[in-house]
């Protein structure tokens, strides 16, 4: 096994043990309410303070670390993070389970974007796009894998062993990372406005905004996956487990896909995807009249709707590397932050459209949204191209 392959795998390692430590909590709701004397609605609570310090949190630390060594500051962020989550594992209270809580979710996503950094300056460059999307798999095999199990731990023991074994898992993380990763990667430095900067490129707030628009087509009707696969399809709740696993899988499918998009076409073959999802989100009720059309549509909806995360990820990159050096670190967060707001904008549109129209007609929402980005991802691939073009004709120019 190569250096590379070992580096790799730890950096995947990484995304696993972030994804555990987000989604776990979803699993053992009840189980921690119960523990902590609170309600399950003041437990659910954890996860929207999660996203929110976590969105909040990321593009601050990402600024500000930039000034740093990226190596000592992983490292310095992966330990505050295996003292988060061994602090939760050992909370008795709410309140100092909910600081917990937020002490992880402050670092965890400018971790997500330092491995991203680091993923993209030791692969090949035909490799660093499904290593990419390797990643964004991570998280996936963590809600597959990582989150079942942490859910049947604590149901046959108690939600704190659950935390305690993701904290084994990021001190090996921690010692696999210090070991394999490299310390002299090149760096430029630069102040908050010098990175700031890189937002007025109309190249990455265009794709920022693409993001936003795909995540909530995504989540207009992914927020009630459970109620569309019970209510809408009539599937009983022992096989709700199996079904959102096959989902899941598919998923992992989802962001292999993705990462052979971003190495063949990037960006330019992404309003053909928009097309297919909005007519599959269109079809959606109609698919929902049986189990076999409505879970098959679900299935090619996993596949397809998030295949723009590598193409995006891998353009912000670029972009960044090439015009502003010095924000690469900003660049490699722009995902995470523009998907999580998207999340929001989707699940508050799915909130409404099921109050107003019912459960069998949240594609519309998420079909309005990949319209949006159908429109976005044409203005997109124009810009670039005529970026492209004016950078050909400089050198005649002058």
């Amino acid at each position: 096994m190569t250096k590379y392959r070992w580096q790799a795998s730890a950096l995947v390692l990484v995304a696993f043990m972030l994804g555990c430590n987000e989604f776990m909590v979803v699993g053992v709701i009840s189980d921690i309410a119960r523990s902590l004397r609170v309600t399950v609605a003041t437990a659910g609570y954890l996860v929207t303070i999660f996203a929110i310090v976590y969105a909040v949190s990321t593009p601050l630390i990402t600024v500000l670390a930039n000034r740093f060594s990226r190596y000592k500051t992983l490292m310095t962020l992966l330990v505050i993070f295996l003292i988060g989550n061994t602090w939760s594992g050992f909370a008795t209270s709410y309140g100092w389970f909910l600081v917990s809580r937020m002490l992880t979710a402050a670092v965890a996503g400018a971790i997500e974007s330092l491995i991203i950094l680091f993923a993209n300056d030791i692969a090949p460059r035909n490799k660093r796009a499904m290593l990419i999307s390797w990643l964004a798999a991570g998280f996936s095999i963590a809600s597959v894998v990582g989150v079942p199990i942490g859910t049947a731990i604590s149901t046959a023991t108690s939600w704190h062993v659950a935390f305690h074994l993701i904290s084994v898992l990021s001190l090996l993380t921690c010692i696999v990372m210090a070991l394999l990763l490299p310390r002299d990667l090149p760096q430029t430095p630069g102040g908050i406005k010098d990175q700031l900067v890189l937002l007025t490129d109309k190249r990455i707030y265009l794709g920022a905004v693409l993001i936003l628009f795909s995540a909530a087509a995504l989540y207009a009707y992914y927020t009630y996956i459970r109620p569309l696969l019970t209510t809408g399809l009539g599937f009983s709740t022992t096989a709700l487990n199996w079904l959102l696993f096959v989902l899941g899988i598919m998923s992992i499918f989802g962001n292999r896909l993705s990462g052979s998009v971003a190495e063949r076409s990037g960006l330019k073959t992404m309003p053909r995807f928009y097309v297919v999802d909005i007519l599959l989100l269109l079809l959606l009720p109609v698919a929902l009249r049986t189990q076999v059309t409505g879970f098959g549509l679900l299935l090619v909806l996993t596949l397809i709707i998030s295949v723009v995360n590598s193409p995006i990820q891998i353009h912000f990159l670029d972009v960044a590397e090439a015009d502003y050096p010095q924000a690469t670190l900003l660049a490699s967060s722009l995902n995470a932050i523009f998907f999580n707001i998207g999340i929001s904008v989707g699940s508050a549109t799915a909130s409404l459209v099921l109050t107003h129209a019912g459960l069998k007609q949240l594609g519309l929402g998420g079909a309005a949204f990949a319209g949006l980005s159908l429109i976005v991802a044409i203005v997109l691939n124009r810009v670039i191209a005529h970026h492209q073009a004016t950078e050909i004709s400089r050198p005649t120019e002058s």
